[in-house]
């Protein structure tokens, strides 16, 4: 196979692992990737798990001469994962322009060197957050899409369309649009997982980090939704079920010869899980308690979501197979070697 696949974002937590599960498929791989949310000695732990060391770029895939450089200077790249985005649906509140800026510059200047350099396909981190608050669930991909309810959301939205406009305009390439739910976990080996500089924005991190006594407590924002138990409920994935699903989806992008030019999946495990019944499943699969409260709801959170993986499943023949105590106990795993536990 051999063919090379540049990740953008890659040092990043799901592009450090689709990165190792490219590799295992015999993909070569160039990764981007400006440092602002990773640490350079993730490409340790993906050689360790491989045993390759990935070609390494840092650079800002905000700057198209930046991006016009790797192309030159790493020829024969057939298809992009693009996971160079931010990604915290409470940061996006609160800073709109960052996201907006960073998150669709990127794509477009991605894009825009697509046909210059002869790469046949982009797939697209993409997020159930287009579907908004839902009418029902689950959610298949005929579902509507509803109003953002963040700026995080709205650049996802916003990003499918501008694929959508430019290869409907006649550009020669395809896209996958993957519509995933909740990464979480780490990859089982340990060497490679979650690890956000920082305060983390996301729940696992957090959860893990409160654990380990790193923070004091973990807040659940809400428990007065109209839910079982009255928190939020999402479809909670494994990270490394995510990762074999870009590899996947890239292969039937470049070897599909009559696929559609754009494709869209969505990647859960098709049933959802409250923050309460996340916290429990933590504690019960490593004996370890998390300190938590109950905080004020936050802006711009769903109720509830979780989705229909049915079309994923038969079509790239996919499906997420880790169970969730599983992927919590590779979480604390992860955490525990960060400390030094």
């Amino acid at each position: 196979m051999n063919e090379k696949i540049l990740v953008t974002g890659g040092t990043g937590y799901i592009g450090s692992h689709t990165t190792v599960e490219l590799q295992k498929a015999g993909y070569e791989v160039v990764i981007i990737d400006n440092l602002s949310n990773s640490n350079i000695e993730v490409l340790d732990g993906i050689e360790k798990i491989t045993g390759i060391r990935p070609v390494f770029v840092k650079g800002d895939c905000t700057d198209i001469e930046t991006l016009r450089k790797l192309f030159r200077e790493n020829p024969g790249i057939k298809g992009i994962i693009n996971f160079a985005a931010s990604k915290a649906v409470g940061e996006s509140v609160q800073k709109p322009l960052l996201y907006y800026r960073n998150n669709l510059n990127t794509l477009i200047n991605l894009l825009e060197c697509m046909p210059e350099y002869g790469v046949k396909g982009i797939v697209f981190s993409s997020s159930c957050t287009v579907y908004g608050e839902p009418d029902v669930n689950p959610i298949d991909e005929t579902a509507p899409i509803k109003p953002a309810t963040s700026p995080y959301g709205n650049t996802k939205q916003i990003s499918e369309e501008i694929i959508t406009d430019y290869i409907r305009s006649g550009a020669p390439i395809k896209s996958i649009l993957l519509r995933y739910f909740n990464p979480i976990g780490a990859h089982p080996s340990a060497c490679i997982g979650e690890l956000p500089l920082g305060v983390p924005q996301n729940l696992v991190p957090y959860l893990t980090q409160t654990a380990a006594g790193i923070r004091k407590e973990l807040t659940v924002f809400g428990d007065d939704y109209n839910t079982p138990d009255g928190s939020c409920i999402r479809d909670y994935i494994d990270v490394v079920d995510l990762a074999k699903a870009h590899v996947i989806a890239m292969r039937r992008m470049l070897d599909g010869e009559d696929t559609d030019s754009i494709e869209i999946f969505n990647l859960g495990t098709g049933r959802g899980l409250s923050v309460l019944e996340l916290i429990n499943s933590f504690e019960r699969a490593t004996g370890v308690k998390v300190p938590h409260k109950i905080g004020p709801r936050r802006e711009g959170d769903i109720e509830q979501i979780w989705a229909d993986p049915k079309k994923a499943n038969e079509v790239l023949g996919w499906t997420a197979e880790v169970p969730v105590d599983d992927t919590m106990r590779n979480a604390w795993a992860w955490q525990c070697k960060v400390c030094g536990k």
